[in-house]
């Protein structure tokens, strides 16, 4: 039942927000202060989780989509017991400090995933309860509910809008998530939501959402925006700092002394001791609990702490399958596939599905069970294939939520042209350091025509800070992108594969390719360096032996990752691009950004066409005779110019 301490929280969240944000001169007080009485409720009566080790497997999962909004949730840690102080606060929004504009999972104690993107919360938050729900079937036995946890999340109009969010949910609802449990800050303004007294109706309400365990429950609180403030209701306190004269009178009335600044009682900090007392008491049963649990299930119990750890199966790579020059040809995408079918059942922590493409994107392996819920009939929550049905914005952000779980290792399909549907949730994998993996196929031109062809994805997606982007060659290539892919534990990847055949290619490496870039093909005295990325390698090879038979030396480079050549030392990209020595590149794509590893560069600068790709590679230039001709074009244009260097750059 409500009490005094309740109501005095309550309105010590909502004056120390308007302080807060007044400090930072920028902000929104509005959502913090009218959402004040959900996030109490929530905290105090229903979250279990440990201040004092924010990671604990078993917590329950917080999500403010509405992120804007953060000054609620970094109050909310600060008074809770979280790694967050009173100066912490007053350093809103101002540079590298823990409190941030937005909330931000690798900066902040306590904040599980980054939301600011409306939308993006409330669908990572599926990817929470997914998880829970994989690791409750997988892990729990008779007498060890060992994965018990709900997610929480609040949100407002905004997140509910964006199409994301309707992606999430539905697929939410398919898969029958009851562990789910979302709050809507109804306000009647669209820019945000807040303000309701009711906290034994909203518990009361939480509790019988809690009661349906078939289905994700969303609560409707009709609330008021700024509550307190003159402009309560409105816009007005939604993207600015109250006035010093607003603070002044939301304070008195509210019964708090104007005259104090960031103030928070001594009874309040006392009463929500009982959330870390809480929390650090769970925490040990499970620790207790779980030890037990080794005891009788020792394989299961070192499987749980290792995937928590972050630490992979020994020698899992040895899995990884490789090939010579006499294999067959075959497409990157059925190379996936084999490798897929090869780690699946040594790495369990992988957990794939596609965007209603699996036929096309080659994502299911043999032995794979889909994630269902039991009752349909149609899989089992311990499955690992996810069918994501066509929603490649709402499978990405709800991977992002997956790996944010722990444990887990996710990973979703679809054409490359259209990861462009969910790149908003893919800026947010490599913005948390997520390792998210994106096994994007149909990575260049052919019959499905322009609409389906990514001209420009690449260039876009090389640009993102922190996400490797990764475009094999050949069989040898696949495996190392998959290798690089699930080693880099903090960076998300983007897979790029092709449709159709490739030849296995002499000199290709699953282990040089985790360098980013190796010499395929050596000559002695090279006059010219011919590169690419997946299919256009073996053009590449095919043009140096026609240069071969007019007496022309040239030297073969796959660069299957820019990043990851970009990592290693000066004095190894010095020896696979030597100073002095023109490079031509090759890429069925936008020549967008390759300026930086070559001096003259093949590739698309117009959308495609529809055709046999065969025919589409000639008429796009895009063949051996015709990067012979140009590469001819090249040397003698640099004997008579000097040849810039590439990588000795002076600045």
């Amino acid at each position: 039942m409500t009490n005094s301490l309740d109501l005095l929280t309550v309105n010590t969240i909502r004056t120390l927000a308007a302080d807060v944000v007044r400090k930072a001169s920028s902000g929104h007080p509005g959502a913090p202060m009218g959402c004040a009485p959900m996030a109490h409720v929530v905290f105090s009566r229903f979250i279990t989780a440990n201040p004092a080790n924010p990671k604990w497997p078993n917590r329950d999962r917080f999500v403010l989509s509405n992120g804007h909004g953060c000054a609620l949730q970094y109050i909310l840690l600060h008074i809770l017991g979280y790694d967050l102080t009173m100066d912490d606060l007053k350093q809103f929004r101002q540079t590298d400090s823990k409190t941030p504009g937005h909330p931000e999972s690798h900066m902040t104690p306590g904040i599980e995933v980054s939301t600011g993107p409306l939308g993006q919360g409330f669908s990572n938050s599926v990817g929470l309860a997914m998880a829970q729900a994989h690791f409750a079937a997988t892990f729990n036995k008779p007498g060890y509910n060992l994965f018990t946890n709900y997610t929480y999340v609040i949100n407002g109009d905004g997140c509910l809008q964006e199409g994301v969010a309707s992606e999430a949910a539905s697929l939410a609802g398919h898969l029958q998530l009851g562990n789910l449990i979302v709050l809507y800050d109804d306000n009647y303004v669209t820019i945000d939501a807040d303000g309701d007294n009711d906290l034994d109706g909203i518990a009361a309400a939480i509790e019988q959402a809690k009661k349906v365990t078939d289905k994700p429950s969303i609560i409707k609180i009709k609330t008021i925006i700024g509550i307190g403030s003159k402009h309560q209701g409105t816009e007005k306190v939604h993207g600015s700092p109250l006035a010093p004269d607003d603070i002044v009178e939301v304070k008195k009335k509210f019964g708090f002394d104007p005259e104090k600044f960031f103030h928070v009682p001594n009874e309040v900090y006392d009463y929500c001791k009982h959330f870390r007392e809480r929390g650090a008491k769970a925490e040990a049963e499970w620790n207790q609990l779980l030890e037990k649990y080794c005891l009788e299930y020792p394989e299961l119990g070192s499987e749980i702490k290792r995937r928590f750890s972050c630490k992979l199966p020994d020698n899992w790579t040895d899995h990884l399958p490789r090939y010579t020059p006499s294999d067959p040809p075959v497409a990157t995408r059925k190379s996936s596939e084999i490798v897929l079918n090869k780690i699946a059942d040594v790495l369990p922590e992988l957990i794939g599905g596609s965007a209603d493409l699996t036929g096309s994107n080659l994502t299911r392996w043999k032995t794979a069970t889909e994630f269902q819920a039991d009752s349909t009939g149609l899989g089992t929550y311990s499955g690992r294939y996810v069918r994501y049905g066509v929603r490649e914005h709402g499978m990405a952000a709800a991977m992002n939520g997956l790996t944010a779980y722990g444990g887990i290792i996710p990973f979703g399909g679809s054409f490359l042209n259209f990861i462009s549907y969910a790149l908003g949730a893919v800026r947010l994998s490599a913005l948390s350091c997520f390792r998210v993996i994106y096994v994007m196929t149909h990575d260049s031109i052919g019959e499905d025509g322009p609409t389906h062809q990514p001209i420009e994805t690449a260039a876009g997606l090389r640009a993102l800070p922190n996400l490797l982007f990764l475009r094999p060659a050949d069989g040898n290539e696949v495996s190392g992108v998959y290798m690089a892919a699930i080693q880099n534990t903090e960076r998300p990847s983007v897979i790029a594969l092709s449709r159709h055949n490739v030849p296995n290619l002499e000199g290709s490496s699953v282990e040089k390719t985790l360098k980013g870039g190796y010499v395929l093909k050596e000559v002695d005295g090279a006059q010219i360096i011919l590169t690419g990325t997946g299919t256009e390698v073996s053009i590449a090879v095919d043009a140096a032996k026609l240069l071969e038979k007019d007496g022309i030396k040239a030297r073969v480079v796959s660069l299957p990752s820019f990043e990851l050549f970009d990592e290693q030392s000066l004095e190894y990209k010095l020896s696979v691009f030597p100073d002095g020595i023109p490079v031509l590149s090759i890429e069925a794509l936008s020549t967008f950004g390759w300026s930086k590893y070559a001096h003259v560069n093949l590739g698309m600068k117009s959308f495609g066409s529809s055709g046999p790709y065969k025919e589409l590679y000639k008429k796009f230039g895009l063949t051996p005779e015709n990067t012979a001709d140009k590469s001819k074009e090249v040397i003698e244009f640099y004997k008579i110019h000097p040849v810039p260097s590439l990588v000795c750059k002076p600045f």
